[in-house]
């Protein structure tokens, strides 16, 4: 259950944590795929600790082949945050200055496609000081301008 509260010191720990590592308790999508909104959702998850599950259009993960689409999609995940009417977490998408820790970046490498979340691990005024984690291509702490990307959005994260 939810605390009713988002928790960003703990987010930046799980990141911190887990940023070149695989938390056992989730599958690696690495291989098929990518693992980055997985851990973005690991992260979420880590500062909520509330899931939603709603067959149709929730965010949850039980296993690897009992989860929603959100959790581990790019596009399916922006479109729960930004979208969800009911328990977990909510998000709205805003700029890049409104960031915290514990946000979402997406990324875009084509102009079109939303291919890859990025966790903010410290936030400020611009790309080339806010800080991020991610897996797929593990990092922590790196700028979101060291990025080679056409597009980005960014999701601030609330609980409702």
């Amino acid at each position: 259950m939810g605390n009713g509260k988002y928790n960003r010191e703990k987010v930046y720990e799980y990141a911190k944590k887990w940023a070149y590592l695989r938390n056992p308790h989730y599958y690696n999508y690495d291989a098929i795929g990518g693992d980055c909104t997985n851990f973005a959702s690991q992260c979420i998850f880590s500062g909520y600790n509330q899931m939603n599950y709603n067959k149709d259009n929730g965010w949850y993960y039980i296993n690897a082949n009992n989860k929603s689409p959100s959790w581990t999609g790019v596009e399916f995940l922006h479109k729960f945050l930004i979208h969800n009417k009911g328990d977990g977490p909510y998000g709205e998408e805003t700029t890049i200055e409104n960031l915290e820790t514990g946000d979402v970046i997406q990324l875009s490498f084509d102009g079109s496609k939303f291919s890859h979340s990025l966790v903010v691990i410290q936030n400020s005024i611009d790309l080339d000081n806010t800080l991020v984690a991610a897996h797929t291509f593990d990092t922590f702490g790196k700028k979101v301008s060291d990025y080679s990307f056409i597009n980005y959005r960014c999701i601030h994260i609330e609980i409702k």
